[in-house]
């Protein structure tokens, strides 16, 4: 469970407490006047409720001045809200109730759209920390992928911020928040341009080989990388709907996107320009695997908009981009297929 907290003039008191009725939160206070006037109630909400809850909040107060509605980490509750008697209950009553407990852990995992939106925009923010962290792991990746070091490229996916602007690009479509879906789109193109300009200074400085066999892996495009990539972009958007820790598909993120952009500026360094070309092909079909999964994520949790005229457009938007990044795909397989025809014909 979580607090909700509800800080707004004294008008809007009496129909805070009929949505906490209505919603049938689990329980509800309120506090004298602040400074100001407003007043603020809190509210103990189960997980399953929690967005209805807030859906409702802001139907109210969206023309309301001078209000906040803030959600609040809560540990621990006591006393624990008490359990139902399954002993005394029906056959049907019992399988109503398994139902419910299920529904209950299954809405424990989820975040808010408010939740989830915060977060993305916190993590898909162009500053100097960004860049900072884009030049070091395209430092160590170069290095690794030089070295033939696996273990040094993990490490650089690591320190990698390559998670938030993707998985934000993805939620910005299926919300129709047009403005995060260009922010987004700024910062992972920025992200990308970065890596490439800063693995071609280490290219023209590199005393050593440019064979390595990590680095020639990144140089072509196989079907299972493809299936890689779906799968660490569904990940990443699961992790962020059922707030789990997103460290580990955020390396998974990086190991598709940070390795083929430093292979891209390494190659074109050398004038390797057939392999830069691979390796630029490798990147876009990560991208586009990337994006393609978190939609489809986004889709099927019902992340959308709380106005239904919003959600009608979003869901026109969201369809039009999951079309166009399986024609992508499409294109991108046809693309990989004639290439390497090509290059087993004599």
């Amino acid at each position: 469970m979580k607090i909700i907290e509800v800080i707004a003039d004294p008008g809007h008191h009496d129909t805070i407490l009929a949505i906490a009725e209505q919603q049938q939160v689990e329980d509800f206070w309120s506090t004298q006047n602040n400074e100001d006037g407003r007043i603020i109630t809190r509210l103990l909400v189960h997980p399953e409720k929690r967005q209805k809850v807030l859906d409702s909040l802001q139907t109210v107060l969206h023309n309301a001045e001078n209000y906040r509605v803030l959600i609040l980490p809560l540990d621990t509750a006591l006393p624990k809200p008490a359990e139902a008697d399954l002993e005394s209950l029906t056959a049907e009553q019992l399988e109503e109730e398994k139902l419910k407990e299920k529904q209950r852990k299954k809405a424990a995992l989820m975040s808010t759209r408010e939740e989830i939106l915060a977060q993305v925009e916190k993590d898909a923010q162009l500053d100097n920390n960004f860049i900072l962290l884009i030049i070091l792991s395209a430092i160590v990746a170069a290095i690794g992928l030089l070295e033939n070091n696996l273990a040094v490229i993990v490490g650089a996916m690591v320190i990698a911020p390559l998670l938030g602007p993707n998985i934000a690009f993805s939620l910005g479509a299926s919300l129709g928040e047009k403005k995060l879906v260009a922010d987004s789109l700024k910062v992972i193109f920025s992200g990308i341009s970065i890596a490439i300009i800063t693995s071609i200074c280490i290219g023209l400085l590199w005393p050593g080989n440019f064979d390595s066999m990590e680095l020639m892996l990144r140089t072509d495009v196989t079907y299972s990388g493809t299936a890689i990539a779906l799968a660490s972009g569904a990940a990443a958007s699961l992790s962020l709907v059922t707030s789990a820790s997103s460290v580990l598909v955020g390396v998974m993120v990086a190991v598709a996107l940070m390795p083929p952009a430093v292979t891209i500026g390494i190659m074109l360094s050398i004038g390797q320009y057939d392999h830069a070309i691979g390796a630029a092909l490798l990147l876009t079909v990560n991208i586009v695997c990337i994006n393609l999964a978190s939609k489809l994520v986004f889709l099927f949790r019902g992340i959308q908009p709380r106005n239904w005229l919003e959600a009608r457009k979003a869901k026109q938007s969201r369809l039009l981009y999951i079309v166009l990044w399986i024609v992508m795909l499409l294109l991108l397989i046809l693309i990989i297929y004639l290439r390497h025809r090509t290059q087993v014909l004599p």
